[in-house]
This record gives structure tokens, C-alpha cells and sequence, in this order.
């Protein structure tokens, strides 16, 4: 029986309900490919129906693995493997071949896109591992499980946050998982908390919209941002035509390296577009660029003297000695 062709006409069409993400995580990696330095994307993108990671490397593959299988499905998610031959001018074809297996994987929550043990994902070059992430390193390919990864390293991670007045996110943030939880208390002030512990309160929300605040967290320094005049502006119109759709952004750098952000792709890309659509966003607000937000060009302009960021998928970027971004979307549920 097929519940969609019995369905009540008043129920909500299931379509809508589809594109409403619970959880969207976006991270790069700076790491070695075919012998090529280059940035490796990653986006965990979870729905009521629907569940996947895009894997995305510039001019070289894009693919999307289905972590959930189809509700008509009556097989669970297995292992695969997918092999892409690269062919490029006056250099030999090289063979790029990716395994991955998510069929027990854990979350920290129900709701989490991205999972944090029970699972892998390798890919390989030439029958060399260059790229691994996961926890099941032992059930590899025989071929392949006495290959030890190159060096690859998290440049930055953006994600996407759904609620009213509480903001959760937990991943890996100074090479350990930590959970930052930004607070609204009572529209009028900011609360951030790393691992349980507040870093920083801001006042008078109405005043101070944007801004910026050093953090410390385990004795190192962290530069913060915030930008939340998207908040301020729908709870001005609550009475009249707000429509819910304000977010936050948020922005946690560490170190001296410049900021990479990846360019929104799409189910991002269709988020953007579809929740900045109404009459109480600003004009300066309603693109689908990451750096939508002018306290993201300032931490841009700031962390690394002036240099700006750069898309993985347009450009090939330098090191971020070091550096690390953290960039949070908190969207309003009202």
C-alpha cells in the first residue's frame, strides 16, 4: 500500500516537507590528490525523508551517496565504491576510485546529518588512499587497509542550524568534538557556550547587531563574530509582516590562516534562495552568497591582513597555516 495515494486533499503535500533540512553541514579539507594539492567538499544534508553527502573536489568529480535508502526501498544502505577516470591534457589518465560504507553509522542526535563513529569514507588515487575519514579503518578493502592516508587537514566547517532560541552544534572544532550552543535570551541578549561553559554574553541586541569579541577557550584565542540584524529586523516586524525566516550568523576563527569558505551549492544553495524570500529582508541580505553578511567580509578582510577569502570550487587556494573557520547559520523557527 502506497500511503501517498490515500492521503486526506487537506494534508500538506509531503514535497514541501522534503525540503525543510533538519541539519546541513558543510566542511573542507585541504589534502593531496593524484599528487595535486587541492580542497576536498563535504556536505551532510538531512531531511524528515531524505539523507546524503555530496562529495565535491574542483575540476576534478562532484558525486552524491545516498545515506538513506529510498521509502520504496526494501533494502537498508551497504558499502559502495565508485571508480572516475580522470583524463587531462598531455598527462596520463589517472584513476580516482572511492569507497565509503554508512550502513552503521552512529549520530550524536536523531536529527545530525554528519556521523561520528560506525562508518568510512576513502578516496583513492591509483590504488593509493589519499583522503580517509571515519573510524572503520579495519574493514578497508585488502588492497587498501595497509595504505595509510596522506596528510589532509579541516580548514573550515559551515553549518546550519533550525530552531527558536536555542542553537546546538556539535563537530570537530580545534581538532576535538565540542558542542557550541549560541542562546536568545528574550530577543534582547546573546549567550555563547563551548562544551557547556559561557564565553561570551552580548547586551542590548537591538544596538549591537554586528560585532566582534575575543574568546578564549581551553587557553587558546578566538576571534568571534556575529551578525544578527536579520533576527532584529523580523522581531521589529513580529507584529506585523514578519515572516520567520531571520537567521544568525556566526563566525569562530582561529588562527592566523586565511578564511575559505566553500561556495553554496545545491541543497545549500536551494535553502538560501528559498528561506530569504520576503518583505522584511534587507536587499544587502537576500543573496546566495556566503559572504551575504558584511560581518563575514570583515572576518574575511581580518584574518589574514586583508586577504579575502577564496571559493574551492572557482580557485585553487594557498595553506591556511593553521587556521580554522567555523561559520554557523542560526535560522528562527518561530
Amino acid at each position: 500500500m502506497i500511503p501517498a495515494c490515500f492521503s486526506q486533499p487537506s494534508t500538506p503535500s509531503s514535497s514541501s516537507t522534503t525540503q525543510v533540512p533538519q541539519n546541513l553541514v558543510t566542511c573542507i579539507y585541504q589534502t593531496q590528490l593524484c599528487n595535486t594539492p587541492t580542497h576536498i567538499t563535504l556536505t551532510w544534508f538531512r531531511t524528515l525523508l531524505s539523507h546524503s553527502l555530496t562529495i565535491y573536489a574542483p575540476h576534478t568529480f562532484s558525486i552524491t551517496i545516498p545515506l538513506k535508502p529510498s521509502s520504496f526501498s526494501f533494502f537498508r544502505t551497504r558499502p559502495g565504491s565508485k571508480s572516475i577516470y580522470l583524463t587531462r591534457p598531455h598527462k596520463r589518465s589517472q584513476k580516482i576510485k572511492l569507497f565509503w560504507d554508512f550502513s552503521g553509522a552512529l549520530f550524536s542526535t536523531p536529527n545530525s546529518a554528519e556521523p561520528h563513529s560506525c562508518f568510512y569514507l576513502a578516496i583513492c588515487c591509483n590504488g593509493r588512499v589519499e583522503f580517509f575519514l571515519g573510524d572503520l579503518v579495519l574493514i578497508l578493502p585488502m588492497q587498501l587497509s595497509t595504505h595509510q592516508p596522506g596528510d589532509q587537514t579541516l580548514v573550515s566547517r559551515r553549518e546550519h542550524l533550525f530552531g527558536s532560541t536555542s542553537y546546538v552544534s556539535r563537530g570537530e572544532f580545534m581538532g576535538s568534538k565540542r558542542e557550541i550552543q549560541i542562546e536568545l535570551c528574550s530577543g534582547e541578549m546573546l549567550r555563547v557556550k563551548v562544551d557547556g561553559e559561557v564565553c561570551l554574553v552580548v547586551k542590548r541586541l537591538a544596538w549591537k547587531f554586528r560585532g566582534n569579541e575575543k574568546i578564549f577557550i581551553d587557553g587558546v584565542e578566538v576571534e568571534f563574530y556575529w551578525d544578527v540584524l536579520s533576527w532584529v529586523v523580523d522581531s521589529q516586524n513580529e507584529n506585523g509582516n514578519g515572516n520567520g525566516n531571520g537567521y544568525g550568523v556566526f563566525v569562530f576563527q582561529v588562527g592566523d590562516g586565511g578564511v575559505l569558505w566553500p561556495e553554496m551549492v545545491g541543497p545549500e544553495k536551494k535553502l538560501m534562495r528559498k528561506r530569504l524570500v520576503g518583505p522584511t529582508m534587507a536587499p544587502s541580505i537576500i543573496t546566495t552568497s556566503p559572504s551575504c553578511s558584511s560581518v563575514l567580509q570583515w572576518a574575511e578582510e581580518s584574518s589574514d591582513g586583508g586577504r579575502s577569502s577564496c571559493s574551492s570550487s572557482t580557485r585553487s587556494c594557498g595553506s591556511s597555516n593553521g587556521g580554522f573557520s567555523l561559520l554557523l547559520y542560526a535560522w528562527r523557527r518561530d
